[in-house]
């Protein structure tokens, strides 16, 4: 793996949504790693996946609702501890779940998670994962076998083991989310996360009661029917990574293969979808 990195440096106004949504257009090319900033995001891709026209399909660079500027350069030997050290703030959920790097001081939070941050899905600043948060403070999880399918840094899965899921699937098809999964759940004396690389076909045979699910609209409606058939009767599914807009064809895709919609959160343009079977 290349140490050689390319980092592109993005002015966003405005600045909240605009980084939400660059970042997840930049999620589907051959970046690996987010920051955000106070005026935008710093996003980072190995210098052998990088190519002149990598932004070439990135809508929201077009869209006149947004101004954004960038510079790029070429790193060598990211610290990501150093980067994420100068840039990442801890998160707290309803007051309940505090989502913190090593170096912040612990909260008296009921739900403390420690992460070391390599990338910006997954660390609670993506409104999907907060809102995923929301979910599961909601759900009794006692004993409710769990995936957390596209895991990203392993919080949801976290989460679900500290409110007593047991045994939950953290699935991921980026090698750097597999290995800072494993990292993460180690961090917070997790006994109960078995992290896997790869994506749904690993669920062949698998049962759950809990689904969590935060990828992005194409990906979710690709791989709907899966997390169906593993899905226990009277299980839950939660869906997340798509706007507001994504709504009823998500739904539409739910509901026609017999699950029952719940309730719904909303952040910024983003939801996160409640189902049961």
């Amino acid at each position: 793996m290349s140490n050689i990195y390319i980092g592109y440096h993005f002015t966003i106004n405005p600045v909240e949504l605009g980084s939400e949504i660059l970042i997840a257009e930049l999620g589907e090319k051959a970046f690996e790693s987010f920051i955000e900033t106070e005026t935008g995001v710093s996003a980072f891709v190995q210098k052998d996946l990088w190519s002149e026209n990598i932004l070439e399909d990135i809508q929201i660079l077009e869209n006149p609702e947004f101004k954004i500027d960038y510079t790029f350069e070429e790193i060598e030997q990211v610290n990501w501890n150093e980067e994420w050290e100068k840039n990442f703030e801890p998160i707290d959920v309803d007051g309940k779940c505090h989502v913190r790097a090593p170096f912040h001081e612990k909260t008296n939070a009921e739900f403390d998670i420690v992460i070391e941050p390599k990338m910006s899905f997954g660390t609670g600043h993506h409104e999907t994962t907060h809102m995923m948060i929301q979910h599961l403070l909601e759900t009794d999880l006692v004993g409710k076998k769990t995936l957390d399918m596209g895991c990203g840094t392993a919080i949801l899965a976290i989460l679900a083991e500290m409110k007593g899921a047991q045994p939950i699937d953290a699935i991921d098809i980026d090698n750097w989310c597999y290995l800072n999964s494993i990292e993460n759940a180690e961090r917070n004396n997790c006994k109960h996360i078995s992290v896997y690389e790869g994506d749904a076909s690993l669920l062949v045979d698998k049962k759950y009661d809990i689904i969590i699910a935060n990828i992005n609209r194409n990906i979710l409606l690709n791989d709907m029917q899966q997390y169906l058939d593993c899905l226990n009767e009277n299980g839950i599914l939660f869906l997340s990574g798509f706007y507001t807009e994504d709504i009823p064809v998500i739904s539409e895709s739910c509901t026609s293969k017999g699950l029952t919609y719940v309730k719904q959160f909303e952040r910024n343009n983003w939801v996160a979808l409640k189902f049961v079977k």
